[in-house]
Formats: C-alpha cells, sequence, structure tokens
C-alpha cells in the first residue's frame, strides 16, 4: 500500500474521530474507550501495513 494511501486514511479517520467527538455527545468515560479503541485498531492496522504483523490476519477467536 503506498504510504499516500496510508496518510490519507490516518487523516480520514483522524477527521472522523474529531467529528465523533465534537459533535455528539457523550459521557467522557465513553469518549475516551472510544478514542482508545480507534487508537489502537490504527496502531495494530499500521503494524501489519508495514509488515511488522504479519501473522495477525492467521489469528482466529473460537473454533
Amino acid at each position: 500500500m503506498p504510504l499516500l494511501h496510508v496518510v490519507l486514511i490516518l487523516i480520514v479517520v483522524g477527521v472522523l474521530l474529531w467529528l465523533v467527538n465534537a459533535y455528539i455527545p457523550m459521557q467522557a468515560t465513553v469518549k475516551k474507550i472510544l478514542n482508545a479503541v480507534v487508537v489502537i485498531a490504527l496502531v495494530l492496522w499500521l503494524l501489519t501495513v508495514f509488515g511488522v504483523l504479519n501473522s495477525v490476519p492467521d489469528i482466529r477467536i473460537g473454533k
């Protein structure tokens, strides 16, 4: 995946997260959990894109 696509995806996700945080009324704890989940998902996705975590697609939960 080209670096430009990665940067554009990060910008889009950041803007969407900012819009949700700014315009959707939520409790502070829910916002913190949402932000943490999005950041963790992005970090895992970036590590997979750059080849650090090649075995993530092989992980299965359940049978």
